[in-house]
């Protein structure tokens, strides 16, 4: 039967620094703006990135000092992702989470970083700097594509 790997036999908590950093695909989508309507709690997704997330490799400029520079930065952990209604439905930790596996476009999966974009499932090409755009003018972004599951002939 040969050894499953490591997010099939682990729980979020019991994996190893390099194996929970391993579960992010790459795809930049938890580093877009979202909009919390304070009354329902209902999170719109806007296409407006951090200002640390590149918007071709999808990864933070600035990763291990992220937090100096964007102070609510979330760092995620088990809890958060316990507790996160935002996470998108194709992240790596929301699907171990969840108990189902990874798709066949995740790295660990494929063995390749670019597949998460040939599958049109990140942020790549589709997003604007915040640094580029008016708090006010954040609600004109608004998009529905971050959380938008693949077509299951994909999966």
């Amino acid at each position: 039967m040969g050894d499953l790997p490591f997010w099939k036999t682990k729980t979020l908590e019991t994996m190893d620094g390099a194996e929970w950093e391993s579960l992010c695909d790459g795809c930049g989508l938890c580093c877009l703006n979202k909009l919390e309507d304070w009354d329902s709690g209902e999170i719109a997704w806007t296409s407006i990135r951090c200002t640390l997330l590149d918007g071709e490799s999808c990864r933070c400029r600035d990763y291990p000092n992220r937090q100096a520079t964007v102070p609510d930065c979330i760092q995620l952990t088990p809890q958060e992702v316990r507790e996160l209604p935002w996470l998108p439905p194709t992240c790596g930790y929301r699907l171990v989470r969840d108990g189902e596996d990874l798709y066949w476009w995740h790295p660990l999966v494929s063995g390749d970083p670019e597949t998460v974009h040939a599958a049109g499932i990140s942020a790549r090409g589709r997003t604007v700097s915040e640094d580029d755009v008016d708090i006010d003018d954040f609600e004109y972004y608004i998009v529905d594509w971050p959380t938008e599951k693949p077509p299951e002939s994909e999966y």
